[in-house]
């Protein structure tokens, strides 16, 4: 962890008491017998844990009727609890060994069969052999988990804060790695280092798309040298201490742009920004993709626009919501997500912007705050 960053590793015991509590009481109202979560995110966000998936099962058992939640878990395995929340809630660990069935013992812990909702991070390996031992095929917990996660508490939101923080850091020293002569491969290395540096735990992507790479959404780096003239999409981002994400793009001009990329990124600025100034509660996430889309659309740049508009960021980089067309969920304060409308022209150039927002009452905080226009460093 970096010198900037010296938070703890998770969040106070009473914010997972209250998670376990409210995924108990929503799992009762779908009319389910219990969660079962095993390593991921939503084991992290539930418990604190940063434990990992095996071959050997590790699941958290959230009964649906209020009663003490367990663990089961490998014996060899019982270190990857000690950071989590899961003494400190005085849930119940019900420790294995080899040769003994955890299906079974993960059955026992609730009715039979149990009507039971699973982590869409399960492995099928667990999966199948949990659904013959609980006598019934278990449904995905993500329509239980979803607003509980979604909507983000005060200590998430500041986590996400400064995540946003310490990415824009970083994009605030683009002029130190992103020079003509330069792969893009050498330009990410330096990335990943400064990523580091500034605060986070881990890089958790890096784009570096030059010249006609900048076209492809999801390019990540190759040996391509950066020239002159070149526009450039880096995307980076990775999660701070506690596991909370950042998601940021700048698109960068090696060198001053030719006005016709002038005038169509000007263009992406004026969509970011319409989709940007139409977030509050109430507003839905595809109205929010409209308003970029829209935009774009009046100015013959449609076809350009080839992804949509954001994801919901946390413990995750892509969650719910997904602000994208089709999608007629409801804004709500706290929910946290990407605004990046970006255009593509293949085998020439492309171009992206991307913040992270969080709703508030009446419109939304930027974590990030770098200039968003095209960035001109030295061609």
């Amino acid at each position: 962890m970096s010198s900037l960053d010296t938070s703890p590793a998770r969040f106070p015991t009473a914010v997972y008491e209250d998670r376990i509590s409210r995924a108990a009481g929503l799992a009762r109202a779908a009319g389910l017998d219990g969660l079962l979560i095993t390593p991921g995110p939503d084991l992290r966000y539930l418990l604190g844990s940063r434990a990992e998936s095996f071959e050997r099962l590790t699941c958290l058992v959230i009964p649906a009727n209020g009663e003490t939640a367990s663990v089961v878990v490998p014996r060899l395995e019982l270190a990857s609890l000690t950071e989590s929340a899961a003494s400190d809630l005085g849930l119940t660990i019900r420790d294995w060994v080899d040769g003994v069935d955890p299906y079974r013992a993960v059955a026992a812990l609730l009715p039979s069969p149990a009507r039971t909702a699973v982590t869409d991070a399960m492995p099928a390996l667990h999966l199948i052999p949990l659904s013959e031992a609980l006598g019934v095929l278990p449904v995905l917990a993500t329509d239980v988990l979803r607003e509980l996660r979604m909507v983000k508490d005060e200590a998430e939101i500041d986590a996400l804060r400064r995540a946003g923080q310490a990415i824009d850091r970083v994009h605030a020293r683009m002029g130190e790695f992103l020079r003509v002569g330069r792969t893009e491969a050498q330009v990410a290395a330096d990335i990943v280092a400064a990523i580091l540096e500034e605060g986070h735990t881990e890089a958790a992507f890096v784009i570096v798309g030059s010249g006609p790479h900048g076209a492809d959404p999801h390019h990540e780096v190759s040996d391509r040298v950066v020239e002159s003239g070149d526009v450039v999409v880096v995307d980076i981002g990775g999660p701070v201490e506690v596991g909370y994400n950042s998601d940021s793009t700048r698109t960068y001009s090696m060198g001053e742009p030719d006005p016709a990329v002038a005038e169509r990124f000007a263009v992406l600025e004026e969509a970011h920004a319409a989709a940007v100034d139409l977030i509050r509660p109430g507003v839905t996430a595809e109205a929010v993709d409209a308003a970029a889309r829209d935009l774009l659309a009046a100015h013959g740049l449609a076809e350009a626009f080839v992804h949509r508009t954001g994801h919901g960021i946390g413990l995750s980089v892509h969650e719910e919501p997904y602000i994208v067309s089709g999608n007629t969920i409801e804004l709500k304060e706290g929910m946290a997500f990407s605004v990046e409308p970006g255009i593509y022209f293949r085998g020439e150039w492309g171009a992206r912007i991307e913040d992270i927002v969080i709703v508030t009452a009446d419109g939304c905080e930027p974590v990030n705050t770098r200039p968003h226009g095209l960035a001109v460093l030295p061609g």
